[in-house]
């Protein structure tokens, strides 16, 4: 049963994201993959996706403004932002105050690539991501905060729909890999490009993912096992005897290797999921052949 909210949170719109970025001299830029959200009501739609029930610790990377900030401050029981920008974090923090009433908000100014540890264990994970660093950022965090549960977060249409792919999809690869070795993961919904400022060239679209109950492996197996997703679909339309050969340490290692673990070695990456990774990997581990 969700949480009956009691907070008062006034959202921004587009004239008070315009003037806020006058009145601090803020030009967004393609370098920081900066696209402020302006409609309140996607605001909304975005936190509804997010499944929250009120009384989550949620970390949002990359606040900007604080139009996100504030939906999830009407969701969560308490938001972690991480901002980079000390301009934009000084002015999110007076935004909350001014907008806000009887929140839990913590605002952690840093690099969200090189966080490592944040004031309070965040259950999920809400962002609208850069769009030049999201797939890396999703990845540090779900790898370095174990305690995310779910998260959701709007990216690029394209990224989306990688990260979100099943195999045999034209689309999969290592993004989609990667992710399903910490989570479950769909698509969540379409997010058109006038609602942001400024209007970016591309559509986004929201991935809703949902953290596996038992890992599946240590760190040293997750990171054996990234390395042969990374070889794999280096050469993706090679077969797997083919692009593990330099990995494997030659083209008849990688088919013992692949005949240990079950796998057709005239397979390529994209017809395997991350359970069949795994088992490349242990079987590199277990044969030896490290």
């Amino acid at each position: 049963m969700e949480c009956e909210l009691t907070r008062s949170v006034e959202l921004l719109g587009g004239n008070d994201i315009r003037e806020l970025a006058a009145r601090l001299g803020v030009v967004p830029t393609k370098k920081l993959g900066q696209n402020f959200v302006t409609d309140p009501n996607t605001i909304r739609r975005i936190v509804a996706a997010a499944g929250l029930k009120g009384s989550e610790t949620v970390v949002e990377i990359g606040p900007g403004l604080g139009s996100l900030t504030l939906g999830l401050l009407e969701a969560a029981a308490k938001v972690v932002a991480v901002e980079i920008d000390a301009k934009l974090g000084a002015e999110l923090e007076a935004t909350v105050a001014a907008r806000t009433s009887g929140v839990d908000f913590t605002l952690v100014r840093g690099d969200a690539m090189q966080i490592e540890a944040l004031p309070k264990n965040p259950d999920a994970l809400v962002a609208n991501l850069p769009y030049n660093i999201s797939v890396p950022v999703l990845l540090h965090f779900l790898e370095t905060f174990e305690s995310i549960r779910f998260g959701l977060v709007l990216v690029q249409a394209e990224v989306a729909h990688r990260l979100a792919a099943q195999p045999g999809s034209k689309v999969y690869g290592v993004p989609s890999v990667k992710l399903a070795w910490y989570a479950d993961s769909h698509l969540a919904g379409n997010v058109g490009r006038t609602i942001f400022w400024p209007v970016p060239n591309v559509d986004s679209a929201l991935v809703y993912f949902a953290k596996r109950e038992q890992p599946l492996g240590d760190e040293q197996l997750r990171l054996a096992t990234f390395a042969v997703i990374d070889a794999a679909f280096s050469q993706r339309r090679k077969t797997l005897r083919q692009a593990l050969a330099t990995w494997a340490g030659g083209a008849a290692q990688a088919e013992t290797i692949l005949a240990r673990a079950g796998i057709d070695h005239t397979a390529r990456g994209e017809a395997l999921d991350v359970h069949d990774f795994v088992k490349i990997a242990q079987a590199q581990r277990d044969g030896g052949f490290v």
